[in-house]
């Protein structure tokens, strides 16, 4: 079923006012973007220096000193520009818009004139351009801008950054592709692919999605073109130090086979995902049916077998990858913050393909639980790891465990999960609504209001509640294309009971792959949900290990986790009575006026133990009460242990 069916709204024509995730909106509007810019600037005292912005200083020759940083450190600053350009399509901003405009002719000045545009290696190694596509960011950092640029174009107009960007492709394309003057190479990191296709989109320009395709087509044939680079030259050293290095690991960057050819997500879980998203693009640009069954099986492979409940993925910190299926061990997950996020993207994409369900609840998983998570009510400290348990004197004095952090983060040194986080939310107007010729899709329930254009006109329609807080929410037609329409709405995946009244009288169409249908829909037409939120206990499948004999909570598509400060010490000595009926205490308020939930449970009694390390079994314990909060708020009220996955 490949083919661009379904289309995303335009973000600029949707504006949320929901009182609970459009909190966080404004947050990354009024204080993450602006605080990001500081960091950028060096300006925060007592955070790793960012250089990002001193980089682009030298390079332009506007000041003398030294590159510093990582080899990526370019994109943590096109990651901001693109969260500013998605935040002023929304909400103009002179002074940002300022800003943005002040950094584009800094990049500007900074590209090479033959269209080359990398800092790391424009200060003084320009010798090794393109020697090192294995290990080296340079397609990914293009890619990243390449992103920027049409942000801003489509935000504001303005072609300065999309020019700098198309000549940097242009360049590209000149140096790679599969003519024999060319490099037969494509990106060690996956990024560059699926910005080419938002080049192509907004420029028209088909060299661009041909590169894309070439770069997903070449990667993975034989002869492997990194154990040729590795051969001919990284077989002696490698871009940190000069010591040799082992034959390339192919499936930690996806290039063990044709990626056509792949069913199981290996490797770097970040790259995969940008990559599947990439594939996803090209499938329904091109109706490319191989491309398009790799996805889908890639797809079913990260959310059946390789995903934790939260929407996280990566299993392990060696890689940041996946490891095979059914391993998901809690205490030690990776779970990076950017391939959740890159896993909203991929279902995104497939939504533009399939109408189904599952990639909308997807979203939301990942939107109400990770992204949520990754950053504090206060927008300025972020998690880079999201695990499902913490021990915070196991983090500090466990090697194994050292990747998990207790307590948000101001800034990391691979700052890449901030920006991405900003960027997503900024953006997050695009994955609410679709539409074809005629018909509306609403995939997520986000109060505010919404023009959405159809090749027969527009919809114009309102949403209003409180979701996922609330069960009810609300939406009202005020505009519909003139030929009349039908509206499909997406029914969470999680939902057990659900009722629909149109125009205050009850309805039950057939749900079709997650969604209902609204026929003839009429100017002024009425909606209202309501989503039975009922807490229950989740078990894993059962060869998931890690969570034997252990249950989670969730109410709606929000996972809830045991802490420490609600708990008390040794969270492992806790059972979950699985008989008793959790209940919403919306009046307990932790944190950002959210509540918790309350439940009975057992706690083994620890007196007996004294100094002893083993004893005979002994099941003796006492009932106490469970206090269960949503997972994405843990870690704002002070560092302690917290568990997602207890024992029952």
């Amino acid at each position: 079923m490949c083919g661009g069916k379904y289309k995303a709204a335009d973000m600029k024509q949707v504006k949320i006012n929901d009182t609970f995730i459009g909190k966080y909106v404004d947050l990354v509007r009024e204080v993450m973007i602006p605080y990001q810019w500081e960091v950028l600037n060096d300006r925060i005292p007592g955070i790793e220096p960012s250089h990002a912005i001193d980089n682009f200083l030298i390079a332009a020759g506007r000041k003398n000193g030294s590159f510093y940083g990582e080899v990526f450190q370019d994109s943590d600053l096109a990651k901001w520009l693109e969260a500013a350009a998605y935040s002023l399509a929304c909400y103009p901003d002179p002074e940002l818009e300022k800003t943005i405009d002040e950094v584009v002719e800094l990049i500007q000045e900074a590209q090479q004139e033959d269209g080359y545009l990398d800092t790391y290696f424009m200060i003084g190694r320009q010798e090794e351009e393109w020697k090192n596509l294995y290990e080296c960011h340079e397609m990914y950092c293009a890619g990243h801008m390449m992103e920027a640029a049409a942000a801003y174009y489509l935000a504001t107009g303005k072609r300065a950054l999309l020019d700098v960007m198309c000549r940097c492709a242009d360049h590209i394309a000149r140096r790679f592709g599969p003519e024999k003057d060319k490099i037969q190479g494509y990106p060690g990191h996956q990024e560059i692919e699926l910005a080419l296709v938002k080049l192509y989109e907004v420029t028209g320009n088909q060299m661009y999605l041909d590169l894309s395709r070439y770069f997903l087509e070449e990667r993975g044939k034989a002869p492997n073109y990194f154990v040729h680079e590795w051969e001919t030259s990284r077989k002696k050293c490698t871009f940190k130090t000069n010591t040799p290095v082992p034959t390339p690991d192919l499936e930690y960057d996806q290039s063990h086979k044709p990626v056509d050819q792949q069913r199981e997500a290996v490797g770097h879980s970040v790259r995969a995902m940008y990559m599947y998203t990439a594939m996803a693009d090209i499938a329904r640009l091109t109706k490319n049916e191989k491309m398009y069954d790799a996805c889908r099986a890639l797809w079913d492979n990260v959310t059946k077998k390789q995903m934790y409940i939260t929407g996280a993925i990566g299993s392990t910190h060696i890689g940041e990858a996946f490891t095979f299926d059914y391993d998901l061990p809690n205490e030690t997950a990776y779970a990076e913050t950017c391939a959740s996020i890159g896993l909203a993207f991929f279902a995104h994409r497939m939504l533009q393909m399939d109408l189904q369900g599952e990639y909308g609840d997807i979203i939301e998983k990942v939107l109400y639980n990770v992204v949520l998570a990754s950053m504090s009510t206060d927008g300025k400290r972020f998690f880079y790891v999201n695990p499902m348990e913490v021990w915070p004197e196991a983090s500090r004095k466990n090697p194994d465990r050292k990747h998990v952090k207790s307590v948000r983060q101001s800034w990391y040194g691979c700052a890449c999960c901030p920006p991405n986080i900003a960027r997503f939310l900024s953006s997050l107007g695009q994955y609410i609504y679709s539409y074809d010729d005629s018909n509306l899709y609403v995939h997520l329930y986000i109060s505010g209001e919404a023009k959405v254009e159809t090749g027969k006109g527009a919809f114009v329609v309102k949403q209003a509640g409180n979701y996922p807080l609330e069960e009810q929410t609300e939406l009202v037609i005020e505009e519909i294309p003139e030929d009349g329409a039908d509206v499909a709405l997406r029914i969470p995946g999680w939902c057990r009971e659900w009722t629909m009244q149109v125009n205050g009288k009850e309805v039950k169409p057939d749900c079709l792959n997650g969604y209902v249908w609204i026929r003839h829909v009429e100017k002024g037409t009425k909606i209202s949900l309501r989503f039975a939120m009922k807490a229950e206990l989740m078990c894993a499948n059962p060869q998931v290990k890690s969570d034997a004999g252990k249950a989670a909570i969730q109410r709606g598509p929000m996972v809830f986790c045991l802490e420490e400060v609600d708990n008390g010490k040794n969270l492992s000595a806790i059972r979950l009575d699985t008989n008793c009926e959790w209940e919403y205490h919306a009046q307990d308020q932790i944190l950002d006026g959210i509540g918790s939930l309350w439940g009975k449970g057992f706690r083994r009694k620890e007196e007996q133990w004294g100094n002893c390390l083993y004893a005979p079994l002994s099941l003796e314990e006492e009932e106490i009460l469970v206090k269960a909060v949503p997972y994405f708020l843990w870690g704002n009220r002070g560092e302690g242990e917290m568990q997602v996955w207890c024992r029952y």
